[in-house]
């Protein structure tokens, strides 16, 4: 399906991402209908007991940056919700460590959407990817 016709909001717009996202410390740096990038440090308040970054860190960022992503895309025609989220983990991070997590789609269409985060480091090296798989809900 082809990307609708719509405004996509600036960047400014992405400042507050509510406390959840702030919390991670997500800053969205790019913005389109075609897809999303946000920035974000790991800090000691989201390690797990081992010293590295928790896992569900991760799954946090592909659910929102997917669900920030998904939601530009389909406009003021509806909202979106995620109904299933698969990470994967290849790298671990540790304390300081900046990362750049990307959303791009696998599949948009009238009632879902598919989209896929992967995050780097600074080294470009890849530390996670998810899918997301996302339903539209119109009136």
């Amino acid at each position: 399906m082809s990307t609708p016709e719509k405004s996509v909001p600036a960047l400014a717009d992405f400042q507050e991402l509510g406390p959840f996202a702030n919390s991670i410390g997500l800053s969205v740096t790019a913005a389109s209908a075609d897809g999303l990038t946000a920035t974000w440090t790991v800090t000691d308040g989201l390690l797990q007991p081992y010293g590295l970054l928790h896992g569900g860190v991760h799954c946090s960022v592909v659910e929102t940056l997917a669900s920030m992503a998904a939601a530009v895309w389909l406009g003021p025609s509806g909202q979106v919700v995620g109904t299933t989220n698969t990470t994967d983990f290849f790298r671990a991070s540790r304390t300081g460590d900046r990362l750049t997590s990307t959303a791009h789609a696998l599949h948009r269409g009238r009632s879902r959407q598919v989209w896929r985060v992967e995050t780097v480091d600074d080294q470009g090296r890849l530390v996670a990817a998810g899918q997301v798989g996302i339903q539209n809900l119109t009136s």
